[in-house]
């Protein structure tokens, strides 16, 4: 006699297999099974292989916190182990801790305070392009020119003057590509090789002591040990470099591009944004990480744009464990999807989602950690620069936005571009004008 299959209660869903991916036709997939099948979905996808969707607030974040060692990364990782290696993003388990401890150091508060400095250097070169602009009567792509300011400030926090001694001696920086190509396809990634040979004679320099004189994310990079006082190995190293530049400037820049569009859009949000930036940051003498923390309101729009349109629209995990929901069971290597975008824009949890509304991140009294959002992931492998990201943006606006009006040259919706981020799928271009009350 042979052992009885155990019997899993799953979720209710379609009889026919159902292709998911990364891509907009994904995106409408899972909405139509959530408006036909509720906030857990089950498939069968035509590989035969198991998913679940799960769009249920309480079990995203019991999977992402309390259950995150049942799962691994899932489905749609291979494209990103292609162009970034085995960094934080893409691995799991033993490496991933280790990774994770060994560059923790790097994104501490009071590591992040001293490169302030180099955010309010960026910030200054943006308004110079800006105000030229504004003088000239020329428009400004504002999706090309925060792309440029977040590769360029993640680029120095990276590397301090080794930027300028290693990369823009190379002619037009050689990083530029990944701010303008999101296909991230074969071709990019052999750019990227490139980029590693580059980062790879950076280092060596560096060890050599004839690096940057000044705080960077690459001295503790070097310097970090596990807790056997192993460092990263060269290629470890190359990984975790790789990873943190391009999740280190994707994520600030698709914000800042959308929050310049909902402010354009919204001259009530715009008008006590600006209130508040004069009054907690006046010059650049005035930012300080007190200052900064101090704009509240600012941080509520920041994280009403993340909350319409959060960096990464697609999660996915497989079941490495047996694990359990409320009324399901979810057996091992099952393909899991969980998307901030859909969870996000669901009127039971957020009323008139797709309004644009500041004040549903006004301090009340429910716990932060209870919201149903999580743009930069729960629990353990939540973004380690979360803290870096939000005091980047804070600095842009607070310096810039005194500064500029921005006129949106065509008011129509610039649509998604749904891949491995949320990008805009059209480029959006404003007229800058210097505001006559500054």
């Amino acid at each position: 006699m042979t052992a009885a299959q155990p019997v899993y209660r799953r979720p209710p869903g379609p009889a026919n297999p159902v292709a998911l991916g990364i891509d907009p036709e994904t995106l409408e997939t899972l909405r139509t099974l959530q408006q036909d099948y509720g906030d857990i979905v089950s498939v069968v996808r035509p590989n035969g292989r198991l998913a679940y969707f799960i769009n249920d607030a309480r079990e995203v974040r019991r999977i992402l916190t309390r259950r995150h060692s049942r799962y691994v990364k899932g489905p749609g990782f291979e494209r990103v182990k292609m162009l970034l290696g085995n960094g934080l993003i893409v691995s799991d388990g033993d490496v991933w801790r280790r990774s994770r401890t060994m560059v923790q150091p790097a994104f501490t508060r009071q590591s992040v305070h001293r490169l302030l400095a180099v955010m309010v250097e960026c910030c200054d070169g943006l308004a110079v392009r800006w105000a030229r602009a504004a003088d000239q009567g020329e428009t400004v792509n504002i999706t090309a020119d925060t792309c440029d300011f977040a590769l360029e400030l993640i680029l120095k926090s990276i590397f301090g003057d080794d930027y300028e001694r290693h990369i823009l001696t190379e002619g037009e920086n050689p990083f530029a590509f990944l701010s303008r190509d999101s296909t991230r396809d074969l071709s990019v990634v052999m750019k990227v090789r490139h980029l590693r040979e580059l980062l790879m004679r950076i280092i060596e320099a560096r060890r050599s002591g004839s690096g940057s004189r000044y705080f960077d994310f690459l001295s503790i990079y070097l310097e970090a040990t596990d807790k056997e006082g192993k460092t990263f190995t060269d290629e470890e190293l190359l990984d975790e470099l790789m990873t943190l530049i391009v999740a280190g400037f994707e994520t600030s820049a698709n914000t800042l591009n959308w929050v310049w569009y909902l402010v354009a859009g919204h001259a009530d949000v715009e008008s006590r944004l600006i209130n508040e930036a004069r009054r907690l940051v006046p010059g650049v003498a005035a930012v300080t990480a007190d200052s900064l923390a101090a704009m509240e309101y600012t941080q509520q729009v920041l994280e009403e744009t993340l909350r319409l349109y959060p960096p990464v629209w697609l999660f996915t995990r497989r079941t490495i464990k047996e694990d359990s929901l409320e009324d399901f069971d979810v057996p091992e290597d099952a393909d899991i999807y969980l998307s901030p975008y859909i969870l996000h824009r669901s009127a039971h949890y957020w009323p008139d989602p797709d309004r644009f509304d500041p004040s549903r991140f006004a301090p009340t009294d429910q716990p932060k950690k209870d919201r149903p959002y999580f743009p930069f992931s729960l629990g353990p492998r939540r973004c380690l620069g979360e803290y870096f990201s939000f005091l980047e943006m804070k600095v842009h606006l607070g310096l810039l936005l005194p500064r500029f009006r921005m006129r949106l040259v065509d008011d129509t919706d610039p649509g998604l571009e749904l891949a491995i981020n949320l990008r805009s799928a059209r480029d959006i271009f404003v007229q800058p004008e210097h505001r006559k009350d500054q």
